[in-house]
């Protein structure tokens, strides 16, 4: 649904400064029906990447193509559902209005808004602040509300920068929810985010930018796998003290031996898993 096919982004700021490659030969694809993670390190590349998908940008070289979204580059745009990591409200127009304001620029009609927001509002627990103005809106709230209308025409690609920065644990877990229910429609969905726990907990698919280039693209489940390591951890407790060891799958054996001669009580015996974020900073290393 969505390719970069080597891909550069070079800035050029002043006559008498180096050049920054921003992105650097960047080739990765966005499979229809799945939930795709961008992740990488402020600085990364990520939002210049997504900026260059909406044609915000330019590359400097290399191609961005679409799939199964339209022909011309207006009904591209009109299946896309964007919300950037900064977006603007304006502050004076209540959450309605504003939803009806975006609605019209994709030539949406009114009736169509209204039964958009009737759906989408209380799922994304907004509805209550719909006809409140904007400028009194929380962190959370302008989140929930820039979702809303990226999400406003029923697009087929969702493209979500930074969705859940800012958000408190509570609003992360409910925009969650949300991202894998419009997955179910049949949405596709790639956003980025830094906080690499939200990725694992929901995405299909990860992709990994480190200083422009792509690192790592592929399963969630098959780089975790690629990097399980065969360690145990074994809680336990002894003269009072609760511990936890380490050790390699072929030590096991002795070490469970040499606890119990100490007369330590064993709580728990499990596989020790690598989470995606220990990955993330070993493979970006």
């Amino acid at each position: 649904m969505l390719e970069f096919n080597s891909v550069t982004k070079v800035f050029k700021s002043d006559f008498f400064k180096k050049p920054v490659v921003a992105v650097n030969d960047l080739s990765f694809k966005v499979d229809a029906g799945s939930i795709v993670g961008f992740l990488g390190a402020n600085g990364a590349g990520k939002t210049t990447s997504l900026k260059m998908a909406m044609d915000f940008t330019r590359a400097t070289s290399g191609e961005v193509h679409f799939e199964g979204l339209g022909q011309t580059k207006n009904e591209i745009f009109k299946n896309i559902g964007f919300l950037p990591e900064r977006p603007y409200f304006y502050p004076h127009l209540s959450g309605r209005a504003f939803c009806h304001y975006m609605g019209k620029l994709v030539d949406m009609k009114k009736v169509d808004i209204e039964k958009q927001i009737s759906y989408w509002a209380p799922k994304l627990r907004i509805d209550f602040a719909l006809d409140r103005e904007i400028k009194t809106y929380s962190k959370g709230m302008l989140q929930r509300i820039g979702f809303l209308t990226a999400l406003l025409h029923d697009p087929k690609l969702i493209i979500l920068d930074e969705p859940l920065s800012g958000v408190d644990p509570i609003g992360r877990k409910e925009l969650k929810d949300i991202i894998v229910e419009i997955n179910k429609l049949g949405k596709t969905v790639f956003f980025s985010s830094h906080i690499v726990s939200d990725v694992e907990e929901i995405c299909d698919k990860v992709i990994f930018l480190k200083d422009g280039k792509l690192v790592y693209q592929g399963r969630v489940d098959d780089i975790i796998n690629k990097n399980l390591k065969p360690v145990t951890r074994i809680r336990y407790t002894l003269n009072n003290e609760t511990l936890v060891s380490k050790v390699e799958n072929d030590n096991k054996t002795a070490k469970l031996k040499e606890l119990i001669e100490s007369n330590a009580d064993i709580i728990s015996i499990e596989q020790d898993k690598p989470t995606l974020e220990n990955i993330f900073y070993n493979v970006g290393s």
